[in-house]
C-alpha cells in the first residue's frame, strides 16, 4: 500500500483520525491490548500533548477526534509507543502465531523492525465547522453499532459515546 496522500492541514484545528493495525488482524479484542491504547491516551492527556473529543476502539483500528499543536508527531509517537507495548505483551504472553503474523505483513521497506503492528498513515481530516464535527463524533459512536456489536452507542465500552450520554466511561475527554 502507499503513502497516504492524507495530510494535516491545520494544527490548531480538531482532526479525525483511524488508525488500523496491518491486515485489519483483530488485536484489540484482548482487553489488556486495548488498555495499552487507553494508557497512551491517557498519557498524552494529562500531559497536556492532546486534546480529545471523540473515540471508539474496534477490535481492529481506533477512530478519534482529536487535536496538537504538533499533531502528526503525537500521532506518530502513540502508534510507536503502543506498537513497542504491545509487541512485548505479545512476546510476554508467548502470542507466536500473532507475532509471525506481525512480521509477515511488515512492509518490506521497514528494514528497521521485525514486526509491524500499525498500517502506515492514519488517514487526517480536519474538522473545519460544527457540521463536520457531529457527523464525525456520528460516525464514530455508530461505528459498534454498525458492525451489530451493540443496539446502542453507548453500550460500547471502548467508546466516548458513554461520555455524551453521561455514563461512567474508561477515557476522559473534551466535550464538543
Amino acid at each position: 500500500m502507499g503513502r497516504s496522500r492524507y495530510k494535516i492541514i491545520e494544527k490548531r484545528n480538531p482532526h479525525f483520525i483511524t488508525c488500523t493495525t496491518v491486515n485489519w488482524l483483530s488485536l484489540f479484542r484482548s482487553k489488556a491490548i486495548a488498555n495499552i491504547l487507553f494508557e497512551s491516551l491517557t498519557y498524552l492527556q494529562s500531559n497536556d500533548r492532546i486534546t480529545l473529543y471523540a473515540y471508539v476502539i474496534m477490535e481492529n483500528h481506533i477512530h478519534m477526534i482529536l487535536s496538537s499543536e504538533m499533531l502528526s508527531r503525537e500521532i506518530a509517537n502513540f502508534k510507536s509507543f503502543t506498537a513497542r507495548k504491545i509487541i512485548d505483551f505479545l512476546h510476554e504472553k508467548k502470542a507466536n502465531h500473532i507475532l509471525k503474523l506481525l512480521n509477515y505483513y511488515k512492509l518490506q521497506h521497514k528494514k528497521d523492525r521485525r514486526y509491524q503492528l500499525w498500517q502506515e498513515g492514519s488517514h487526517p481530516q480536519a474538522i473545519l465547522n460544527e457540521e463536520m464535527m457531529i457527523q464525525k463524533i456520528e460516525y464514530i459512536h455508530n461505528n459498534p453499532v454498525k458492525c451489530g456489536y451493540v443496539d446502542m452507542p453507548e453500550h460500547w465500552r471502548y467508546s466516548s459515546a458513554r461520555n455524551y450520554t453521561g455514563m461512567e466511561s474508561l477515557l476522559e475527554i473534551s466535550r464538543f
